[in-house]
């Protein structure tokens, strides 16, 4: 008999060992959600599910707050964890993207290549024609999509404007990385190769195909979209998913993975229009200096980014299937893109799940 219920202990020591385990990281286990294209529907996921730290929740919000964020949203396999609204802003408000948008003109070149409506290595003046900058025809002719995608056009970044007379030849296309606003040429690339406008075949191809809100709107020399802080989440979501949207390739992996990875050999942390953390160094907007390190060292190392002025933010983690979003006003001072918020911003992310 006391054989018998000794093995039953046992038994039921490794069973319940078994349990503990299999729910000790549901993040790595857990299958991933994708929200209806359609309605408010959201599965959540508690902090104390994840096994989380529940006191590292209100530090966090705080800060968000302290910081001028008018929302945030962490999601982990789809699932939103934090979802919080500061001020006056709501879940149906929208807010503007800045150059965190930069990344949706990525994909949709993408796309129109896979559909071959184009091609990233072909001159951009096979599409808009000769003399879309000043220069001559044979430094023009060395412009490449690609170098729109990555920033090395070696337009003169000096001025946002790109009309031709505003595009002066700085450097040789591919020697020379400058953050400029020259990449929305690529719309008009885009608009070119398929014959619609630029906002129809992105709402047709990308938008609507997730269930994002939103539309582009011309702030001076800019194209800026705007939206609802969900519909960013929902891109966010998208390239977390290496351009699947469920079971449906909205971008096909092959561009996914280019544009996610290092793209030159100038700036290690730039792709295409996308931030890469944990590289040996990296270059910042209006600097032609090479910083050593990562670019937000408080991160996880495998994160890419889509970072826009005044910290709009999507952050992608792969390896905590993880996206994070943040909108509102300048954390600090006013900034193209990077700011001292980010690093602290992720040492309080860290908390959560450390």
């Amino acid at each position: 008999m006391t054989k018998t219920i000794c093995k039953i202990l046992i038994l039921l020591f490794f069973v319940n060992c078994s349990k503990e385990d299999s729910t000790t990281d549901t993040s790595t286990t857990q299958s991933m959600y994708f929200p209806p294209l359609t309605g408010n529907t959201w599965e959540t996921q508690s902090i104390s599910d994840l096994k989380w730290n529940q006191n590292a929740v209100q530090p966090l919000l705080d800060y968000l707050e302290l910081k001028n964020s008018k929302s945030f949203i962490l999601l982990v396999n789809g699932r939103i964890v934090l979802e919080n609204y500061f001020g006056d802003h709501s879940a149906t408000k929208p807010w503007y993207w800045a150059s965190a948008g930069k990344t949706l003109t990525a994909t949709v070149t993408g796309i129109a290549q896979q559909e071959g409506l184009l091609n990233i290595n072909n001159k951009v003046s096979q599409y808009l024609g000769n003399g879309w900058t000043s220069e001559t025809l044979a430094k023009e002719n060395l412009i490449t999509c690609k170098h729109l995608l990555t920033m090395t056009s070696g337009l003169d970044d000096s001025t946002d404007d790109v009309e031709p007379a505003d595009l002066v030849y700085k450097a040789d296309a591919g020697t020379r990385w400058a953050y400029h606003n020259v990449y929305v040429k690529l719309q008009d690339v885009v608009a070119a190769a398929s014959g619609q406008n630029w906002s129809t075949y992105f709402n047709t191809k990308l938008r609507d195909k997730i269930g994002m809100n939103g539309s582009w709107v011309q702030i001076d020399v800019n194209s800026v979209y705007t939206s609802n802080t969900r519909s960013m989440a929902r891109f966010g979501l998208l390239m977390l998913n290496k351009g699947k949207w469920d079971n449906t390739t909205i971008l096909n992996e092959a561009y996914f993975n280019e544009a996610t990875t290092t793209s030159q050999n100038i700036n290690l942390g730039y792709g295409y229009l996308w931030w890469l953390n944990g590289k040996a160094n990296y270059h910042l907007p209006q600097s032609q200096l090479t910083f050593q390190g990562s670019i937000i060292p408080t991160a996880p190392n495998d994160m890419f980014m889509a970072l826009g002025k005044n910290d709009q933010k999507i952050y992608v983690i792969p390896s905590k299937k993880m996206v994070v979003i943040r909108m509102g006003d300048a954390a600090d001072d006013v900034n193209l893109a990077l700011s001292d918020f980010d690093k602290v911003l992720w040492e309080k992310i860290n908390a959560l799940y450390q």
